[in-house]
């Protein structure tokens, strides 16, 4: 029965953060529709069949029965060539999507992005104007600078000193902390070319990391190379003093957790992330009933991280995704003409391929966390 109950909790929780995350997302499409003069057909939450709805005014809105999503069309959004076209009328080529100028198609699509970045501030600034700390990552963490240096070890022996920071390992820059771990980790006992920036002057510096044998996340027996050095790992508790500053310090989390985000996926795409961190509906929905337990705070802040999320990812130019919108557009507006209908379709057509394959690792990783790992 508890587990019963904890499923429900962390379903009704998972519902709660959805809805909300696509209500914004679409709500910057609509309302940069309307202000833009595009007519807007339908505003949905959901997708598929009509649970229920009601028309106000020129718009239909409605609840549809699968939730995972959500939706606004605009007139004219899907234009077929030639005749069609043709016949409509002036006032409708004034309110049709594909009419509008590209500059306000381009403000259209982006407005659903934006607004998931600006709920994540909303949520962060509103948290800090009234007294909530708002944990954010410490760039400086990320940083590849050494805070202490263990006595006898390879580091120390190569004259490495607390405060360097490690320019570059083997002429390869090294820009983030992960990134030097993850060379060092894969060095045992092979020597190493550092270069250290230190007092504003390079050094050169030549060490060989110690081999140190561990059990990793599967339990098995490998060799990773140590040289001794450390940082705290830590994050910063931002406290607003007022409402003014908290304007300014929402922002500033909103940022540095955008550009975490960010760079997670650049990290992803090169392989230095394993896929296993993606993760599905379930890891959501499971994060989602964590968050809540922890009361209004908690999911507030998980809403925030995820509305961060969903705008980097619909941003990038994958057809299908806002993104891929956007590029049509910029092409549009280089070679003075829209690309082909079939053109479109084709990119739209590997764009969701891609999309499905993603989706499908997703639900991959999230059963095999809750059955594999748990069982």
């Amino acid at each position: 029965m508890e587990a019963v109950n904890s499923f429900i909790f962390s379903l009704f929780s998972f519902l709660i953060v959805l809805s909300v995350l696509i209500f914004f997302h679409e709500l910057g499409h609509f309302l940069a529709a309307r202000r833009l003069g595009v007519k807007v057909l339908k505003f949905s939450l959901g997708f598929g069949p009509r649970l229920f709805g009601r028309t106000v005014g020129e718009t239909e809105y409605l609840i549809s029965a699968l939730p995972l999503g959500g939706y606004v069309k605009l007139f004219g959004e899907e234009p077929s060539e030639g005749e069609a076209a043709q016949a409509l009328s002036p006032e409708d080529r004034k309110r049709s999507f594909s009419h509008a100028s590209v500059w306000k198609r381009i403000v259209i699509v982006a407005a659903g992005p934006v607004f998931n970045m600006l709920l994540a501030y909303l949520i962060f600034a509103g948290a800090l104007s009234i007294g909530v700390p708002m944990y954010v990552p410490d760039f400086d963490s990320l940083m590849p600078v050494v805070e202490n240096v263990v006595e006898g070890s390879p580091a120390e022996a190569a004259g490495i000193k607390p405060g360097d920071r490690i320019i570059s390992i083997n002429d390869a820059k090294i820009s983030t902390w992960p990134q030097m771990t993850e060379i060092i980790y894969g060095s045992a006992g092979k020597s190493l070319a550092i270069v250290v920036e230190r007092d504003r002057h390079n050094i050169s510096l030549s060490i060989t990391p110690a081999t140190k044998t561990i059990e990793d996340e599967e339990g098995k027996t490998v060799e990773i190379g140590q040289i001794g050095i450390g940082k705290n790992p830590r994050g910063v508790e931002i406290v607003a003093a007022n409402p003014l500053e908290a304007i300014y310090k929402g922002g500033q989390a909103t940022w540095q957790w955008t550009y975490l985000t960010v760079e997670g996926l650049v990290r992803l795409v090169q392989g230095r992330l394993s896929t296993d961190n993606i993760g599905g509906p379930i890891l959501i929905g499971q994060m989602s009933g964590q968050a809540a337990s922890q009361g209004f705070g908690g999911l507030a802040f998980l809403i925030a991280i995820l509305s961060i999320t969903l705008g980097v990812m619909n941003i990038l130019p994958i057809p299908v995704l806002d993104g891929g919108h956007l590029l049509f557009f910029v092409i549009e507006g280089i070679i003075g003409r829209p690309l082909s209908i079939r053109k479109r379709e084709i990119a739209q057509q590997v764009g969701l391929a891609l999309l499905l394959l993603l989706m499908a690792l997703a639900f991959y990783n999230d059963i095999v966390r809750l059955f594999v790992k748990q069982g």
